[in-house]
């Protein structure tokens, strides 16, 4: 007899057997159960999770001589004519190869048949993404309103691709990658019922080169038995996918947390021994870092099934998020420019080089090289850019306060500056605002006159003036008579348009020395890298 492979072995036959997409088996079981089914379904993501799999089994439910059921029998001639793909009343197309609008309307021509031998004829359109605009609108009229004795199943890959009027006719039903751990646990199953001797690790492999998907997992694994002899041993299955062993990037690493870089080019060397593929050492590379940050940050979200985890949960220990992220974006970077240098090798060595050569530094310690190069302010940090209001508004204390000591009579400050008034009052909100935007126009004995920006006049009320009167009269500790005028010409700079000014200012001169600042120019020249526009901030010194 011959070999029969194992993603079609071990294919599910009912709802039971099929491992994943839990979301998706429940709706279709309890639509099943309570005889609320629906004329067109559509069910999208990638390869191999499962999308044409659950389509049969939905046909054998609709079709099973026991009647509608979610829990098919398996046995009848029905169920058994569609798991071998020759019951007549399922219609199996691949729209990939039939695009044409005359072939859709060649396969539409028997819709309005009753079926031959089933209870519904179902339409099995698989990858129907494929189908022209011609064959979208030949489809169209069918799929709104089917004879009741038919059922549209349609798979893709590629749902953006279908036209709207499709998808609103259609049930949709988005089935999800499946999870590593998923996958090793049902490699397990079947292999322990074929009495396959197997390595955990070498699943582990296997289930990660399977990228989300099971057939490819199946597939992998049949290629694996086909390497190793009937077995799946982790050497064997490296060697096949042509991965390098965890140990020796693990060791890689740790020479560079070392700084030692003599160690890292032995290590290199001993690796090339093996005539790697370099892309994929930096790929396994990128993976490992990928397990180190979740082990440090959040040790729970490190699957159990990664290969040599508690080693990657303490080498996560003896090095910085900072560092991590560094190597993996220099990783990422190096991995994209390895084609273009003159050698594989060479170019895997800078990058490990380019790791040792940089390493975050503390903003403080950024602050302090860069005036030392250049003798100038400590570079200032970038930070969230302030908001719109925080731009526009003056800085406003967050509640009253008394006052600070002040004259016995307002007579000897004629020559006071207002904004110097201002400090020292005990205001805050409508009020601060109010006096803000207003300039000193005269001050003659206990009379105070100000002039009101024309364009903050909302700002004045009766209630904001008399409160403003009294604090300048608590102020000069004297009865003061206080008049606004919002006519007169104002060509002084009121508090609130010098503190905008001066904030800009600062703003401004953030910037450039973040522009100025050695390390930052280092990271451009380097990783290509820019400063996000509206990002730097003064620090709290130079405010």
């Amino acid at each position: 007899m011959s070999y029969e492979v194992l993603a079609r072995k071990w294919r599910p036959g009912n709802f039971e057997e099929l491992v994943g997409q839990a979301h998706v088996q429940r709706a279709l079981v309890n639509g099943l159960d309570e005889d609320r089914l629906h004329h067109a379904y559509l069910f999208t993501g990638t390869r191999g999770v499962g999308k044409t799999t659950i389509a049969r089994i939905f046909a054998k439910s609709l079709n099973c001589e026991t009647g509608v059921t979610s829990k098919p029998c398996g046995q009848c001639s029905a169920c058994q004519e569609i798991a071998e793909g020759r019951f007549v009343d399922l219609i199996e197309v691949d729209a990939a190869s039939r695009t044409g609008v005359d072939d859709t309307r060649e396969l539409l021509e028997n819709v309005q048949y009753a079926p031959s031998r089933g209870r519904y004829k179902v339409y099995l359109i698989d990858e129907v993404h494929m189908f022209s605009k011609h064959s979208f609108n030949a489809l169209l009229k069918t799929l709104e309103e089917p004879p009741p004795h038919v059922k549209f199943l349609l798979a893709t890959t590629d749902p953006q691709k279908l036209p709207v009027t499709i998808l609103s006719r259609c049930l949709q039903f988005n089935l999800k990658r499946l999870p590593i751990g998923l996958i090793v646990s049902h490699l397990q199953h079947i292999l322990d019922a074929e009495k396959v001797e197997y390595d955990l690790v070498a699943l582990q492999l296997l289930a990660e080169g399977a990228d989300g998907s099971m057939r490819d997992g199946l597939s992998l694994l049949d290629q694996a038995l086909a390497f190793g002899a009937g077995a799946i041993r982790e050497q064997e299955v490296r060697d096949m996918l042509g991965t390098v062993s965890r140990d020796r990037v693990l060791n890689i690493l740790q020479a560079l947390l070392r700084r030692d870089a003599k160690a890292v080019l032995q290590e290199v060397a001993a690796l090339s021994e093996f005539t790697p593929d370099y892309e994929s050492v930096l790929a396994e590379m990128l993976s490992v870092l990928h397990h180190m940050m979740l082990a440090r940050t959040v040790p729970e979200a490190l699957d159990e099934y990664v290969s040599d985890r508690e080693a990657l949960l303490e080498l996560s220990q003896q090095v910085s998020a900072e560092d991590l992220q560094l190597f993996y974006q220099i990783g990422l970077i190096g991995r994209r420019d390895l084609p273009l240098a003159p050698s594989d090798r060479g170019g895997f060595e800078m990058v490990l080089l380019r790791m040792l050569a940089f390493r975050p530094v503390q903003g403080s310690e950024r602050a302090v090289a860069a005036a030392s190069r250049t003798n100038r302010a400590p570079a200032q940090q970038p930070v969230a850019k302030p908001t719109a209001t925080e731009q526009a508004a003056p800085q406003q204390p967050a509640q009253e306060t008394s006052a600070p000591a002040r004259p016995k009579s307002a007579g000897n400050r004629v020559t006071q500056d207002w904004r110097q008034i201002l400090e020292g009052l005990a205001i805050s909100g409508m009020v601060r605002q109010l006096a803000a935007n207003c300039v000193l126009l005269e001050q003659n004995g206990n009379t105070i006159r100000l002039g009101l920006d024309k364009g903050h006049r909302q700002l004045l009320s009766s209630k904001a003036e008399k409160r403003l009167q009294q604090a300048l009269g608590e102020y000069f500790d004297a009865d003061i008579r206080l008049e606004i005028d919002t006519g007169a010409d104002k060509s002084a700079e009121t508090p609130a348009q010098a503190e905008s000014r001066e904030r800009d200012e600062r703003q401004q001169q953030a910037e450039k020395s973040i522009e100025e600042d050695g390390f930052v120019q280092a990271m451009k020249e380097t990783f290509n890298a820019e400063v996000i526009p509206g990002s730097v901030r003064p620090t709290a010194e130079d405010k």
